[in-house]
């Protein structure tokens, strides 16, 4: 299997009051747009959980259009959701996203896939040195050595991980902006305010 989508789905918000995979966005629950948008450009897609009870809820919806995970530890980080994914996922390279960016960019998405190869990750980055280590890609097990790495070394954030990763590619921002101009696939769903925003421009 070449490809994997890892979609962390573990995060509790406070601002929602529940879990914001299941919010729903035009009549679909946010992770729901992730997964169409992404689906046919991987072979598997892993969702990663924090709890049997989540699980359970998401699993209704996704109806076995996703392999389930729950975190391996209790602690929710997105190091902790990104290592559990990377385990489960049997694609060469994973495509690791947040549930809660219902209007990522299929462009953008097939770009970063392709330009790992090669390479042990591909990671967009801001003009202001600020980079988007869960809208990237990575080579799986080179990816899982370094975030096992960074947890043993008693680090729970993901520029942990990919420091103990060689072969990194970072890709400007300005680059992604001619495929995508408006950069939308790095909006999130944080606020009820954010919801209204969507709906909008899915319009």
């Amino acid at each position: 299997m070449q490809r994997s989508a890892v979609i962390l789905a573990g995060g509790f918000s406070r601002r929602f009051g529940r879990d914001k995979g299941s919010v729903v966005l035009a009549g679909k629950p946010l992770i729901c747009h992730v997964i169409e948008r992404v689906s046919n450009l991987v072979d598997e897609i892993v969702v990663v959980v924090s709890s049997k009870n989540q699980k359970e809820k998401l699993e209704i919806i996704l109806d076995e259009k996703a392999n389930l995970i729950i975190d391996k530890t209790e602690s929710q980080s997105p190091l902790i959701g990104t290592m559990t994914g990377f385990e489960s996922a049997k694609g060469e390279i994973s495509l690791l996203l947040p549930c809660d960016t219902p209007l990522v960019s299929t462009q953008v998405v097939q770009f970063l896939l392709d330009m790992c190869n090669g390479r042990n990750a591909v990671i967009p980055r801001w003009p202001s040195g600020y980079i988007e280590p869960l809208q990237a890609a990575y080579r799986t097990k080179s990816a899982l050595t370094a975030a096992k790495t960074a947890l043993e070394q008693g680090n729970m954030n993901m520029r942990s991980m990919i420091d103990n990763l060689k072969g990194v590619r970072y890709v400007s921002t300005m680059l992604l902006e001619q495929m995508e101009p408006k950069l939308l696939t790095f909006f999130n769903i944080n606020t009820p305010q954010d919801l209204k925003k969507a709906e909008s421009l899915l319009k």
